[in-house]
């Protein structure tokens, strides 16, 4: 169980494949654009999201490249990287690594990939089946772990081969950023038992998401480790529910019941992964019973793959739903919502506040010199209007 008094650990998603206002649609979409994902960090980092998650796949900007490139412009900003062994050396990756928290100045966190398409996989030189994947990964993070912690590896694997590897700088973060994964079938559960620090989960309903935790703990347990717990979720808040429903509505309304049918049939036939399974099991593909629990809406996953599911709601209603998460174990939430930069000032304004969370201008004391006084917006004018609050 989680204290739910402790304000949640809050990050936000950049959008390396693209963004948009609509889901299946060609109308308002936006390219990942340096510019644009730059300005997007930039807002995130002040409006006090703890970190970002980049994430990793041929339609994505290089996570390690982007999340370098970001770093110099954002001040505390967390970037979670995906790391995806097999793509290339452990002994190169963890130099990337290392590279990176020095250049972030220990802000690095590494989000391990090791599920996806097979065709995808196959085209970075994997060809490996599922569970064969996950007793490579282990190789693989034994030579990663032993270079970033001691600075030296050797292994002679099934997979693996290492001899005398070196790594020449360390990074700022020891023993080493922090290690955090989602996989939902056995093997991968086993693999992060040994290895990771934060498990990840998307956003099922919550008394599946209860199970998946006390299996996790269970099998960390019996390796003497203790972890802890997150969750991905996309999330359309709004003044009313009413108008987070409408929301949640427009944002499918351009999607055509053939642009399901090929995302769904996609999904089932290339990808081999279980958490995707058990996103498409919540809808089955049907438009017509998206809210899969109370307030979580599957909508997004008639066409994204991966995470599907989204919180709707009023900033009472969705804190609420999350407090639930909170109860069960969960610390951390990565959110996301479309477009991002639009849907990233709307989590922090009204979420937020619920949450126990403060923005980073509020943090700072922006307006201490007016502490008695509230601030009204004029829309225009060269003054600010305030009024005296009452006491």
């Amino acid at each position: 169980m989680t204290n739910t008094s402790k304000p949640i650990d809050f990050l936000w998603f950049i959008p390396t494949a693209g963004d948009g206002t609509y889901l299946g649609g060609s109308e308002l979409n936006r390219p990942p654009e340096h510019r644009y994902l730059r300005e997007l960090a930039q807002a995130v980092d002040r409006l006090g999201y703890s970190g970002v998650l980049l994430p990793t796949g041929v339609s994505c900007e290089e996570s390690f490249v982007t999340a370098a490139a970001l770093a110099p412009f954002t001040e505390k900003l967390k970037f979670l990287v995906a790391i995806r062994p097999g793509t290339a050396a452990p002994a190169y990756y963890a130099r990337l690594a290392a590279a990176l928290d020095r250049v972030s100045n220990g802000r690095l966190l590494l989000n391990i990939v090791v599920g996806g398409n097979p065709s995808e996989l196959a085209g970075d030189g994997i060809f490996l089946e599922h569970d064969e994947r996950y007793t490579h990964a282990e190789e693989f993070f034994q030579v990663f772990e032993d270079l970033v912690t001691t600075g030296h590896a050797d292994l002679d694997g099934k997979h693996i081969k290492a001899k005398n590897a070196r790594l020449g700088f360390p990074t700022i973060q020891q023993p080493r950023p922090p290690l955090y994964f989602g996989g939902s079938s056995d093997a991968g559960i086993e693999f992060f038992a040994g290895r990771g620090d934060k498990y990840l989960t998307w956003g099922e309903p919550p008394e599946q998401v209860e199970q998946k935790i006390k299996t996790v703990r269970a099998a960390a347990e019996k390796r003497g480790r203790e972890v802890s717990f997150g969750i991905r979720l996309h999330f359309i808040v709004r003044e009313t529910d009413e108008e987070a429903w409408e929301a949640a509505d427009k944002l499918i309304s351009k999607l055509s019941d053939e642009t399901i049918a090929k995302a769904q049939a996609h999904f089932a036939k290339d990808s081999d992964s279980v958490g995707q399974q058990r996103m498409a099991a919540l809808h089955n593909g049907r438009r017509d019973k998206l809210e899969v629990s109370p307030n979580l809406w599957a909508g997004i996953g008639l066409v994204r793959s991966g995470a599907g599911t989204a919180l709707v709601g009023s900033p009472k209603t969705v804190a609420a739903r999350l407090r639930e998460y909170q109860e069960l174990g969960i610390e951390t939430v990565i959110g996301s919502g479309y477009p991002h930069l639009e849907e990233a000032y709307r989590v922090a304004e009204l979420l937020f506040p619920e949450l126990g969370l403060k923005r980073e201008e509020q943090r700072a004391g922006f307006g201490n010199e007016f502490a008695s006084e509230k601030s009204l917006f004029g829309g225009g004018g060269h003054s600010t209007i305030r009024a005296v609050s009452a006491s």
